[in-house]
Parts: structure tokens; C-alpha cells; sequence
């Protein structure tokens, strides 16, 4: 199946920019971000806290088939609806340090928007350890569920 997240890795640079245009208008795209329900249909995770605000923390938890629960946590630091979030993003009981993600979304026409994801990772050597798990054919999975969820909701 092709691939319509794109992930762009500059060699040498701690850095990703990830970006997917949805069949969506923008306000619902936004809300797949923000509404815990839809959060966690698509991404197949339980959402222990969301607090879509300045200073808000949010909190997902999900379980991998043999039963283990993995934690996901962070800050956000910048929230304007329907324009941009800015967070911090950590994977809990792992060696990967905390990395900081700049999410934009862009209306393109009335029925698409666009989602860019900036991310910094602390170092050259952690954004290629990230590559190197199933990174990105797992963000375009998770990026097709919810343009399949959204529609539901048009």
C-alpha cells in the first residue's frame, strides 16, 4: 500500500518533518488531534489524561499483544485550535530521551487540510534509532485510520 505520510530525515541533522494531506476539512482533522474518543480509535491507545491547553499535560497508555502496557506522556506548550500545537513527547521505561514536536494544520480547500509534524529529537543518534524501528510505516497506519474515523464523522 503506498505510503501517503511522507517523512522527511536530513542526514546529519536531530530533526523530522513529517507530512500528511487528509480528505478532511480542517476543524475535523484539529479535532481527531484533540477529542480523546476519536484519539484513541486511531491510534489504538488508551487516553489517560488530554489537556488541550497551555501548560496541559496529556497521558496515553497502550498494551502490545502479550499484554505488557507501554506509557506515553508529555506538555503541551503552545495550543491554538485549528491552527497548531506544540509538545513535548516521551515514551516511558524506554532510552529514548523525551523530544519536542511542533504540530501545524494547514486548510488547503474547503474538504483537505495538511498536517506537518516538526520533531527534534535530542541527537543525530536518537532521530536515526527512531527511523529504524517500523516508525514510519506505523505513523502512515495510524494517519490512515483516522482519515477512515474522520469520515465517519463528516
Amino acid at each position: 500500500m503506498e505510503s501517503k505520510t511522507t517523512i522527511h530525515a536530513e542526514d546529519g541533522k536531530q530533526e523530522l518533518v513529517i507530512t500528511r494531506v487528509f480528505d478532511l476539512p480542517l476543524n475535523l482533522l484539529f479535532k481527531a488531534y484533540v477529542e480523546p474518543e476519536i484519539v484513541e480509535q486511531w491510534m489504538g491507545t488508551k487516553v489517560l489524561k488530554l489537556e488541550n491547553k497551555k501548560h496541559g499535560s496529556w497521558q496515553f497508555e497502550t498494551t502490545d499483544p502479550m499484554g505488557n502496557k507501554h506509557g506515553f506522556n508529555g506538555v503541551i506548550h503552545e495550543f491554538s485550535p485549528n491552527q497548531k500545537i506544540t509538545r513535548t513527547f516521551e515514551m516511558e521505561n524506554t532510552t529514548f530521551p523525551v523530544q519536542l514536536e511542533f504540530l501545524q494544520f494547514d486548510s488547503l480547500t474547503d474538504h483537505s487540510s495538511q498536517l506537518t509534524m516538526h520533531i527534534v529529537y535530542k541527537s543525530v543518534t536518537d532521530r536515526d534509532r527512531m527511523l529504524q524501528l517500523p516508525f514510519a510505516q506505523g505513523i502512515n497506519m495510524a494517519h490512515n485510520r483516522l482519515q477512515q474515523i474522520a469520515n465517519k464523522l463528516k
